[in-house]
């Protein structure tokens, strides 16, 4: 409380010795004693009558429902941390590997899975990418066809006219 080391306290009772004397200081240090001891059993009554109160009141049990409504977990506080934490862990320019475990459903056939839930948004996401890769493809293999019969028609007649002059 007040720290003070031995070198103090050997200071404060020389000076206690020359000023109160010899044959005085042992009455003197009996009555601070004394004090001191009241002085804590009081302190220790007035904590013990609060801490009653405090029983008696409730205090303890609100104090204990609002440790448990602030706490982490109860908030989902730590579900938001292991996100944060795989989200910093994730890299974009790695792909992602496709497990035999996710095959089956049309939501995870259209885009890599890596074994996570994917949210609504994402799959709707993968999915207009699907639809649109399928429409080019359709598209692609439209022009093929439709350009499959002028090839056939240039090589069914291989002497072109010469022009005239």
């Amino acid at each position: 409380m007040f720290d003070l080391g031995m070198s103090e306290l050997l200071v404060i009772g020389i000076v206690a010795l020359i000023v109160i004397g010899p044959k005085d200081l042992p009455g003197l240090f009996r009555s601070l004693g004394r004090f001191t001891g009241k002085m804590r059993s009081m302190a220790r009554e007035f904590s013990r009558a609060m801490e009653a109160a405090a029983d008696e009141t409730g205090v303890k049990d609100v104090a204990k429902d609002l440790k448990d409504v602030t706490s982490v977990r109860s908030m989902g506080l730590d579900k938001v941390r292991e996100a944060a934490d795989r989200f910093e862990k994730w890299d974009p320019m790695k792909p992602s590997v496709r497990s035999s475990s996710s095959v089956g459903t049309a939501a995870h056939a259209t885009a890599p899975s890596d074994d996570k839930p994917r949210g609504p948004a994402t799959t709707a996401l993968a999915e207009q990418a699907a639809a649109r890769k399928a429409a080019a493809e359709e598209a692609a293999e439209k022009l093929r066809r439709a350009s499959a019969p002028l090839a056939s028609d240039a090589a069914a007649d291989p002497s072109p006219e010469p022009p005239k002059a």
